[in-house]
């Protein structure tokens, strides 16, 4: 146990407690304590009953059952991953921002979800991070299972194959990665390469509460994570297995 506690701890803290809400959330409806109805984002209830906790709910909800633990459990893998890599590589030393890209892609994921109906919000979340850091990353060059090797630019949509296999939705990865670009164009790429003004900045509350370390790297490469493998072989997810 107190090498989970240790592993659980060296997780940078905003993707440890949207780690730890990921997996806290699906178990108390697991278990009951909760009814997950209440869990769902239903636009009438959140629009006309007020329930206004289902935005939220619904992004750390998923309802795991026979045919749904694989891919909540390889997800809840690419969280942890590419949420550590964006947090301690891009990111570093800058939790303001960081937590500003997650609520940007969030309020864009909600008001999406009330659009389309879309009554769970976990994956495009974490796809839309995916995808910010393949687009940081994009030259890298990464493996992913039975040694397929390609550039990191195409992840999300290698992923958003390999979720449809599994049972996950095309709509729900397409979403988080249109998303994660609309992120990347306005904060990177238009500003920075095209030149245009940059539409995005942190609300200085967000630098308040969250200031920035000295030392961060701050880059946009993640130049701490060099290995190719992501998820190279079934062992990183293995490994996931053994924590739950």
């Amino acid at each position: 146990m107190s090498d989970i506690g240790d592993w659980f701890r060296s997780i940078p803290t905003i993707t440890r407690y949207w780690f730890a809400a990921t997996v806290a959330v699906p178990l108390v409806g697991k278990l009951g304590l909760i009814s997950p109805a209440y869990f769902f984002l239903w636009p009438e209830a959140f629009l006309y009953r007020f329930q206004i906790w289902r935005p939220i709910t619904a992004t750390f909800y998923f309802p795991v059952g026979p045919g749904t633990g694989f891919l909540y459990l390889v997800n809840l893998y690419f969280l942890y991953q590419y949420s550590t890599r964006l947090e301690t590589g891009a990111f570093d030393g800058r939790p303001a921002d960081y937590l500003f890209m997650l609520l940007f892609n969030w309020i864009c994921i909600v008001i999406t979800g009330l659009a389309m109906d879309m009554q769970l919000l976990m994956i495009p979340l974490i796809m839309s991070v995916l995808y910010v850091w393949a687009q940081l990353n994009r030259d890298m060059i990464v493996s992913f299972w039975f040694g397929t090797r390609f550039k990191a630019c195409y992840l999300p949509w290698v992923i958003l194959g390999f979720n449809y296999i599994i049972g996950g939705s095309v709509i729900n990865e397409l979403i988080g990665n249109l998303v994660g670009h609309l992120y990347f164009f306005l904060m990177f790429r238009y500003p920075m390469d095209l030149g245009g003004r940059n539409f995005l900045s942190t609300p200085q509350f967000l630098y308040r509460w969250l200031p920035s370390r000295r030392g961060g790297m701050g880059a946009s490469h993640d130049s701490s994570h060099q290995s190719p493998l992501i998820l190279g072989t079934p062992k990183g997810l293995v490994n996931l297995f053994y924590l739950f």
